[in-house]
């Protein structure tokens, strides 16, 4: 099967799936495509002993995209500079306390929490995963995704402190995440003993090294985009910046997702307002808003249709069934306990502990990261609880967010 075929068969997935549910299901649509998808996997399963033989030619077009490359090398830069270009910069500032000790000190700390819980939880049932592997699991499932959430929060017209909270954490917390994972997977594969020192020298050039990048690459961006006064070509610019600079920053060891957020978030506070025409602003808004929703599409379709790659067993589907209280039990002590004691200082919206909590969606990253893991049975093992975490964080806590968000605006 070519590119073009996958990319066809991908798009058009995409817009009947996106009909289907702007038709008859009218649910978020992000999680309605998904759902979708997931039916359309199951019916594939149901008709394969039918003798209908679609699901292995599904199968072989999913193997050959490689979900994990496909996100973490192609769609995440796209989606990270859409998703920083339509922050407010000054609320994003006068979070920064917050916003930066969740992307940073919670993820650390949720990582080992589920880490340690998990490998008891799953030793109970007689699923023998290291510890170490355990703790990458933890890593992959701790960074959180706006993506099918934020549309919620603004329907149900929650505190723009509270969005500003959510997509600010999610944005970072990738780059941290994937730093995290890095370090494990280091020591999980035997590739070399690691030292503190390593490990910092590691953080100050994957995360540091990332912002100074994004930094210097979206100035310079800026500066080409005052100079001229023509949306093709600014638009270009930025076009250039998501996969050149994404692509540089990997090629220098940095963290590509943190340099992007860096650079959008400079381009589109900064650079709409000082850069950019009227003319031109409306015609990058709706360049990025399309390219978003497009992708965004694609990518929930390709979560849907991933569980027809998966290796189903009775201990991994009972280790995923435990994982979930557990990932939501260490969000809550990663978000509450920061955040009781910076209540202390500032004020918080009413319920943001319990709505930072459920709302802290996991998405495509946790399953390219999973993906991304050395052939095992560990490995598949950890990717049937990641999708069942992922699975459950969509839609059910997608789903069940707004009430949560409209209670507590009415307690304001």
């Amino acid at each position: 099967m070519t590119l073009f075929h996958i990319i066809a068969i991908l798009l058009t997935a995409s817009a009947v799936f996106s009909y289907i549910n702007h038709r008859f299901l009218k649910l978020p649509t992000t999680i309605g495509i998904m759902l979708v998808a997931l039916c359309f996997s199951l019916l594939l399963n149901v008709l394969g002993p039918l003798g209908v033989e679609i699901e292995h030619e599904v199968e072989a077009m999913l193997e050959g995209i490689e979900f994990d490359d496909t996100l973490l090398h192609g769609m995440l830069s796209f989606l990270l500079f859409a998703g920083a270009l339509h922050v407010d910069l000054s609320e994003l500032a006068r979070q920064r306390g917050v916003i930066f000790t969740l992307a940073t000190a919670s993820v650390v700390g949720a990582t080992f929490i589920i880490g340690t819980l998990c490998w008891f939880a799953f030793a109970l049932i007689g699923l023998d995963i290291p510890l170490i592997y355990c703790l990458l699991f933890g890593a992959m499932i701790s960074p959180t995704d706006p993506i099918a959430v934020l549309g919620i929060l603004k329907q149900a017209n929650a505190p723009k402190s509270l969005e500003a909270k959510i997509a600010g954490e999610s944005l970072f917390n990738d780059g941290m995440a994937v730093v995290v994972f890095l370090v494990l997977v280091r020591f999980a594969t035997g590739e070399g003993d690691m030292s503190a020192g390593d490990i910092l020298l590691l953080f100050t050039q994957e995360a540091v090294g990332g912002v100074l990048f994004g930094l210097g690459a979206g100035t310079l961006t800026y500066w080409m985009l005052k100079s001229v006064d023509n949306y093709q070509v600014e638009v270009l610019l930025t076009l250039a910046l998501v996969t050149g600079g994404y692509a540089l920053a990997e090629a220098l060891h940095l963290s590509a997702p943190i340099a992007i957020v860096c650079a959008g978030l400079l381009i589109g506070n900064h650079g709409r307002t000082m850069a950019m025409s009227a003319h031109t602003r409306e015609h990058l808004d709706t360049f990025w808003e399309l390219v978003d929703e497009v992708l965004n599409a694609v990518l929930f379709v390709l979560i849907g249709l991933e569980v027809l790659t998966l290796v189903f067993l009775k201990e991994y589907l009972l280790a995923g069934m435990l994982a979930i209280p557990i990932v939501l039990l260490a969000r809550f002590i990663t978000v509450g306990i920061p955040i009781t004691v910076m209540s202390r200082f500032r004020s918080f919206s009413p319920r943001a502990i319990q709505i930072l909590t459920w709302g802290g969606l996991r998405g495509g990253i946790s399953v390219a990261l999973a993906l991304s893991l050395p052939a095992s049975e560990i490995r598949d093992a950890l990717v049937v609880v990641t999708y069942i975490v992922v699975i459950f964080s969509i839609l059910v806590q997608g789903l069940t967010i707004g009430p949560l968000v409209r209670a507590s605006t009415k307690e304001r």
